[in-house]
C-alpha cells in the first residue's frame, strides 16, 4: 500500500461543494484530513474568527 498526501486550498466559509467534489474523486482511502492554521490571533483564541489556509488530506491507495 501507498499513501499520497494532497494539499487542499481552502476558504472554509465558501469551498464546501469544492472539498466534497475533490474527496468523491479520490480512488482510495481517506485516512486522514489535517487542517493547516494560521498564525493564530487572539480573535481565534476567543472564537471570534477562523483562519484555516489548507487542508492535508492522506489518501491509501491499493497500488
Amino acid at each position: 500500500m501507498k499513501y499520497k498526501v494532497h494539499k487542499f486550498d481552502i476558504h472554509m466559509e465558501d469551498d464546501q461543494m469544492k472539498l466534497e467534489d475533490f474527496l468523491n474523486r479520490l480512488q482510495g482511502e481517506i485516512v486522514a484530513i489535517i487542517p493547516n492554521n494560521k498564525k493564530v490571533t487572539l480573535a481565534q483564541i476567543y472564537g471570534v474568527s477562523r483562519k484555516v489556509d489548507f487542508l492535508l488530506i492522506v489518501e491509501k491507495s491499493n497500488s
